[in-house]
């Protein structure tokens, strides 16, 4: 999609964005600057990441601001200012001393998006034990992976998810010592009630002393074949989670923050726990999934200014058409914007038509722990592209050598892979019991993502597809997104996935499979108006030579498409993991 570029919330009467010069910012920003704004002062137990979320806030000028605003299923409402906030997770830290866990220990939740998840993670790290999310749709066997591969102490859940997912599995961990069911005393054997437990701890707890590279979160994530990762994040995590939100979305301490990722996912903690919490703003929960309706209304009802979402719910949006937006009072929103995969130009320039700002895309990985490269509000916006390096980050478009050392490439334009400098506060420290893999992703102080790109001649990255899902035909290599994003501009198409589909003499061949909006329907005379339109478009070689529609697109649950089942469907090769997928695969 040609777009002229926008420059971001410049034509409406807002507040001055943070960034206001972005060579000025990024030439004048240190890491060792960021953190002393952060740790000014430094707490007594040093740098602990919920000490500086919620506690120095409870002892200070905000105590009674609130901190967590929950809306649950059916409309209740519970608000937590930060004084409560701090009361309810030295509590639970509290808890754990009480069962004996140690510094070091992992707790996991596996929760919907209720207080106590918010209560046990700050809780967990308020104890130095590793807090370890997990999404409350998993089934037994992911969930039985993960508590395995983490080594789980203990475990915070339902009684409804308990049965349904833990009970099976039960007895496949030994190492388990403590399950605590939250709400009433479920007297379900082998297990102990979060309530009492609760109501009998002391709302003081004093912080042990807490260095910055100590452990603090646990994240899980899935290869194309393999077991989950464990992803270890340290405290000082904080200080990329403050400074990153800042510049990438415009946070500040009065904001009302919305971030609908779930925090079972890294996006759902780093931005969706933390980082609201860290500038003291007011963190919106809706418990409930995608609702439309009721997403615009909790917008108009709640005076939302920075709202943080996938591609996927965008779309979704688009889908449901610009009529529904138009009801409803959209204009406290100050940033939209979105992660977890590619944003389509045709999403961005939708925003700027229906909420009268352009959604900003930006990048980063569950190793990276937080946004690396974004679009700023006040700052030229391309459709499409990325953004730029985040001040701090410093980002190259490299290829790998068979000898191990990296080639860097500085002409503009050129495809390579994008590599980060390490040394940012919430890189990655390791690959729980994975040594090896872990050292695979670095080499000469760079982390390789794995995320194929070009870097235009202005310093703005444009995103190709993961190594592995580019598309190798006749000698030509291509990237999934372009196909996809220009397959959206067609009337009909509201998602698209591309695939490279073996071929006997090109090799592969491009394949398209999409969605389409509500009122046109699937038949062979549409797939081949949408094979003309990609032809018209892109040419004959990155043109799709087929398009099948679907009635959806395998996703996993956080959202991005998971072209390799596509792939598997195509070729008959074995699927992998499935464990994250929405549901498995027919």
């Amino acid at each position: 999609m040609k777009t002229e570029p926008i420059r971001s919330g410049w034509d409406r009467a807002l507040p001055e964005p943070d960034v206001k010069d972005y060579d000025e910012s990024y030439a004048r920003f240190r890491w060792d600057a960021a953190r002393r704004e952060l740790l000014d002062p430094l707490p007594p137990c040093g740098l602990n990441l919920a000490a500086l979320a919620v506690d120095r806030h409870a002892e200070g000028a905000r105590a009674h601001h609130v901190a967590i605003d929950w809306i649950g299923v059916g409309g209740a409402e519970r608000k937590l200012s930060f004084h409560d906030l701090r009361d309810e997770t030295n509590r639970f830290a509290n808890v754990l001393e009480s069962l004996g866990v140690a510094a070091g220990d992992r707790v996991f939740t596996l929760l919907g998006r209720t207080p106590e998840l918010y209560v046990s993670a700050i809780g967990a790290l308020k104890h130095r034990s590793l807090f370890c999310p997990l999404f409350s749709a998993f089934g037994p066997e992911p969930v039985q992976q993960r508590l395995d591969l983490g080594g789980a102490c203990v475990l915070v859940t339902s009684p409804r998810i308990y049965r349904r997912v833990v009970e099976p599995i039960r007895t496949t961990l030994p190492g388990l010592e403590h399950i605590l069911l939250i709400g009433p005393d479920p007297a379900i054997q082998g297990t102990e009630s979060y309530d009492r437990l609760m109501a009998a701890s002391s709302r003081h707890f004093e912080i042990p002393r807490t260095s910055p590279e100590d452990p603090a979160i646990v994240h899980f994530t899935s290869g194309t074949t393999g077991k989950p990762k464990g992803v270890v994040h340290v405290h000082d995590a904080a200080v990329a989670h403050h400074a990153t939100s800042r510049f990438a979305l415009d946070l500040r301490p009065d904001d009302i923050f919305w971030c609908t990722a779930d925090p079972g996912w890294v996006t759902g903690t780093s931005y969706g726990i933390f980082a609201p919490l860290l500038h003291g703003a007011t963190n919106l929960v809706l418990e409930e999934e995608f609702d439309g309706e009721r997403w615009y209304r909790t917008i108009e009802e709640h005076g939302v200014q920075v709202w943080y979402t996938s591609p996927t719910a965008i779309r979704m949006l688009m889908k449901l058409g610009p009529e529904l937006a138009a009801r409803f009072d959209l204009s406290s929103l100050r940033v939209v914007a979105s992660v977890g995969e590619p944003l389509n130009p045709e999403a961005v320039v939708w925003g700027q038509q229906v909420f009268g700002i352009p959604i900003l895309d930006n990048w980063w990985q569950t190793e990276t722990g937080g946004i690396m490269i974004a679009n700023l509000r006040g700052q030229e916006i391309r459709p499409g592209s990325m953004g730029r390096p985040l001040p701090g980050i410093e980002a190259r478009i490299v290829k790998r050598r068979e000898d191990g050392g990296l080639d860097f490439i500085h002409e503009p334009d050129v495809e390579g892979e994008i590599a980060i400098r390490t040394g940012w506060p919430s890189m990655m420290r390791a690959y729980l019991n994975q040594k090896e893999r872990y050292a695979e992703c670095f080499r000469d102080d760079y982390y390789l993502s794995e995320d194929l790109a070009r870097r235009d001649r202005d310093g703005f990255f444009w995103f190709l597809g993961r190594a592995d899902d580019m598309i190798k035909t006749a000698g030509h290599r291509i990237g999934p997104f372009e196909i996809e994003s220009v397959l959206m501009e067609h009337p009909a198409v509201a998602e698209a996935a591309a695939i490279g589909k073996p071929h006997p003499t090109a090799g592969e061949v491009v394949k398209a499979f999409v969605v389409l909006k509500s009122g046109y329907a699937a038949d062979e005379k549409l797939e081949r108006e949408l094979i003309g339109f990609g032809r018209k478009r892109l040419g004959a070689v990155s043109a799709p030579r087929e398009v099948e529609i679907l009635e959806r697109l395998p996703k996993n649950r956080s959202g991005k498409i998971v072209r390799r089942i596509l792939r598997a469907r195509e070729t008959g090769a074995a699927i992998g993991d499935t464990s994250t997928l929405e549901e498995a695969p027919q």
